[in-house]
């Protein structure tokens, strides 16, 4: 029997994160019609190609230096108002992923045109930081599992249903150049409206509870700032491990991420029959991961109140070595699609869980510098392992020995895990 407070319903109850939880919606659809865009134009545009190592060098440069540079965005997040934050860079991104659909639609490529993904990119990094630092100020303490399992899993959903409303919407525009701009210009629309409801909070709504105003900080502030922020969470075991089970998590993910792209570019036929190819089979498996993080959200809160977090990490990374090796014996597009609703369960389920612990253990102060830390890891983990997988996948994204490795790595986090916080 659930605890009184701790359901979906009650979470519900209060308005400031009905609010909250639009502004995710909002955002994160958004995410999902610019992401198809840019994936399209990358992966699937006929006037363009890539190999393995091309996408690896793409995401490099879209995720590694904003992801570097990230952590320091997390000083302003303790010090600036986080809804402030929420509205200006909804609308900065709006006019970015305008510039982004202007690129597309002249057929510029090359650093231009990475560059000014990388801007929108970076903005993502402070929306996605100041949503997850802002959401104790909108619930109780006793209901964080479960506003964590609806916020994150219901941002995940809408990622994946702005796909595929850009999907749809790509029937119309076609696969050229100028289709794909007029979907990165469509993710403006969701942006806009994303930054009118979270102006509906009061500046100081979801914190910093100690916001230092318009006080001007040196490069050397920064670096201090992040120091100490470090310092907390490394004072704190249960945080720094999730920290570690997360990154490493994202390692093994990065890989399948990858095979499965090449897969559907290069291996299965992109045919009209019920598991094709392509883009639209890609959106299968996207889809499957959707249900996967639903399926999350709904079994991780009991168990966590059952077993705790702590015994749920640890069993989600071992399924997730049991999803890798089912892979290794069947490279078939009904196999990926299966393994893709198994890892999106445990990335789900582990996220919830991380999450919960960073906003149990850490201090409204250092909120929004540990979740930065937390975003470049999730990033850089994940760029890794696509650089990883760019030089030992071939081209066609078949390989048994790849998943196997995988799966021994999704052990080894489970038993790191484990041994990071056993009782000492």
């Amino acid at each position: 029997m659930p605890k009184v407070g701790t359901t979906a319903r009650s979470v519900l109850r209060r308005g400031d994160f009905r609010r909250l939880l639009a502004t995710r919606l909002l955002s994160q659809f958004g995410d999902g019609v610019f992401q198809a865009a840019l994936a399209g134009t990358v992966l699937f545009n006929p006037q363009r190609a890539a190999d393995p190592v091309d996408i690896a060098a793409g995401f490099a440069v879209l995720l590694l230096p904003y992801s570097l540079v990230g952590p320091f965005a997390g000083v302003w997040l303790d010090r600036w108002s986080r809804r402030q934050v929420l509205l200006r860079a909804n609308v900065v991104r709006a006019g970015l992923v305008a510039v982004v659909a202007a690129l597309v639609l002249g057929g510029v490529g090359g650093m231009p045109f990475y560059a000014a993904g990388l801007a929108v990119f970076s903005v993502n990094r402070f929306v996605l930081a100041a949503l997850s630092a802002g959401l104790p100020h909108t619930t109780d303490d006793a209901s964080l599992v479960t506003a964590n399992a609806l916020s994150t899993t219901s941002g995940g959903v809408s990622t994946v249903a702005g796909g595929g409303a850009a999907l749809l919407l790509l029937q119309e525009t076609g696969s050229g150049n100028a289709g794909y701009a007029a979907l990165a210009l469509a993710a403006a629309v969701p942006y806009l409206v994303a930054a009118a409801v979270v102006g509906g909070f009061s500046p100081g709504h979801l914190g910093p509870d100690h916001m230092a105003g318009s006080v001007r900080m040196s490069a050397r502030d920064v670096v201090v700032g992040m120091v100490a922020g470090a310092r907390h969470v490394a004072a704190r075991p249960a945080a720094a491990a999730a920290l570690v089970a997360i990154g490493l998590h994202r390692l093994c993910y990065g890989v399948f991420t990858l095979m499965t792209l090449l897969l559907y570019r290069n291996t299965f036929p992109s045919g009209g029959g019920p598991l094709p190819g392509g883009i639209l089979g890609l959106g299968q498996v996207v889809a499957a991961a959707a249900l996967g993080t639903l399926l999350a959200a709904v079994v991780t809160p009991p168990v966590v109140r059952r077993i705790g977090t702590t015994r749920w990490i640890p069993l989600l990374l071992v399924g997730g070595a049991v999803a890798q090796l089912a892979l290794s014996r069947w490279f078939v597009p009904a196999a990926v699609v299966l393994v893709g609703l198994l890892l999106g369960f445990v990335a789900q389920g582990v996220k919830i869980c991380v999450d919960t612990t960073l906003q149990e253990t850490v201090e409204d102060d250092y909120r929004g510098r540990v979740f930065s830390v937390y975003d470049t890891l999730f990033n850089v983990t994940f760029v890794l392992a696509l650089v990883v997988g760019a030089v030992t996948l071939p081209a066609s994204g078949v390989s048994t020995p790849v998943p196997v490795a995988v799966a021994v790595g999704y052990l080894l986090a489970a038993v790191t895990y484990c041994r990071n916080t056993r009782p000492r």
